[in-house]
């Protein structure tokens, strides 16, 4: 049976790691995958996780399960993380958060919930999004419709066209909307934009689901949560689907979580009943190890702090190579203007280069970016960024 089975196409970016690490170009630059690397080209553990490991392995007592939805303790600080510790909807509770396999475990989870019990609804996703919501929504049988969000002319978000798609949505229906450094594009709703954006969604009666896997990337934790709180209105309903693969660079530990909003805590209760049955039939129940980390590291006032300065030399770090590259480009000659990437957000940047520029310093140097011409900016260093800007002046100039 196995013989009738054709080849998959390869991921679109985790085919192009694959390409790279077969590319013997010694000056080779890998700025496709999204993981975040420090000024050697490494990912490191960070210092903070370090010390919540060695604690946990002096406190750890079994290796049982863990429940459907995770430890409470995990869920608790998960939400004080995402509303503040104070918020309305923590005092009322009316949020429950399930631990999930990383974002991604978390928009599958939100997937089949949304099959199960909205089957009506269609699910709005931006265009351009991460290339992977398609394959989770429609592997989990859900509509699919799309909004514009970039303008490729100014290089910002088209939130008129946005706002004009959406107002064709149904009640009831989906709009998924990335919480803070949009990915690919780098660019970020403001917070007056958030703020009509969440109007339309209240008066439509729309829900909303944030992809939420970079906070703290882009300006802070707090100043990141702006739009997650800005839609947080009392009595208004949401998901949330978060990651710690960035913030926390648990990329290999695959911690993220599943939070929904209800109007009350009842409602809210009820709902958590229909994820866990989600969960017991796709994964059982979570790992232990990566929402342990969190928690300590969430709880504990002084591994908080040092995991909080960590978190601002990463981001400090990226800000910092967005500014480098494009100095070295103008300093290459560069006719092209690429400082709109100093003013984008988070990992990446949409650099406006094309599918054959993309091929061409893959081929001619050995530089891999992701076929759209997003940029993992967090890939560069000050070491590769010469080599790297004289590959894009190079391909920029040879252009037929």
């Amino acid at each position: 049976m196995f013989e009738t089975i054709a080849v998959a196409p390869p991921d679109a970016i985790l085919g192009l790691n694959e390409a790279f690490k077969a590319d013997r170009n010694p000056n080779k630059i890998n700025l496709g995958v999204g993981v975040y690397k420090d000024e050697q080209g490494q990912t490191p553990i960070l210092n903070s996780v370090k010390e919540a490991e060695t604690l946990l392995l002096k406190s750890e007592q079994t290796k049982s399960y863990l429940p459907i939805d995770g430890p409470p303790d995990y869920g608790v600080a998960v939400q004080k993380m995402l509303f503040g510790p104070d918020h309305e909807i923590l005092t009322s509770g009316r949020a429950v958060t399930a631990q999930s396999p990383g974002g991604t475990g978390a928009l599958r989870v939100a997937a089949d919930f949304i099959h199960q019990q909205f089957p009506n609804s269609t699910v709005w996703l931006s265009d351009p999004t991460w290339p992977n919501h398609p394959s989770i929504f429609g592997a989990a049988s859900v509509k699919i419709a799309t909004y514009p969000y970039f303008n490729s002319a100014t290089n910002d978000v088209d939130f008129s066209g946005m706002m004009n798609a959406l107002d064709s949505a149904q009640k009831g229906d989906v709009v998924l909307i990335h919480g803070c450094c949009h990915n690919p594009t780098g660019v970020d709703l403001s917070a007056e934009a958030w703020q009509q954006l969440a109007d339309q969604i209240q008066q439509k009666g729309l829900l909303p689901l944030l992809d939420f896997a970079y906070q703290g990337f882009a300006e802070g934790l707090d100043e990141d949560a702006v739009g997650l709180r800005t839609l947080s209105r009392p009595g208004a309903e949401l998901f949330i689907a978060s990651s710690f693969s960035k913030n926390f660079g648990l990329y290999n530990e695959r911690t993220g979580a599943i939070t929904l909003v209800a109007a009350s805590n009842e409602p809210a209760q009820v709902a958590l009943s229909q994820l866990k049955r989600c969960i017991r039939a796709n994964y059982s129940n979570p790992p232990a190890h990566g929402s342990a980390i969190v928690t300590t590291i969430l709880t504990q006032p002084e591994l908080r702090t040092k995991w909080a300065s960590e978190l601002t030399a990463m981001r400090e770090r990226i800000n910092g190579m967005r500014h480098l590259f494009v100095e070295t480009l103008n300093e290459k000659g560069v006719k092209e203007n690429f400082s709109f990437i100093t003013q984008q957000r988070g990992m990446f940047s949409y650099s406006g280069l094309t599918t054959d520029h993309v091929a061409a310093l893959r081929d001619r140097h050995g530089v891999y970016i992701v076929g759209s011409g997003r940029i993992n900016v967090a890939g560069m260093t000050a070491e590769n960024m010469d080599y790297l800007c004289s590959a894009i002046a190079d391909v920029l100039s040879n252009e037929k």
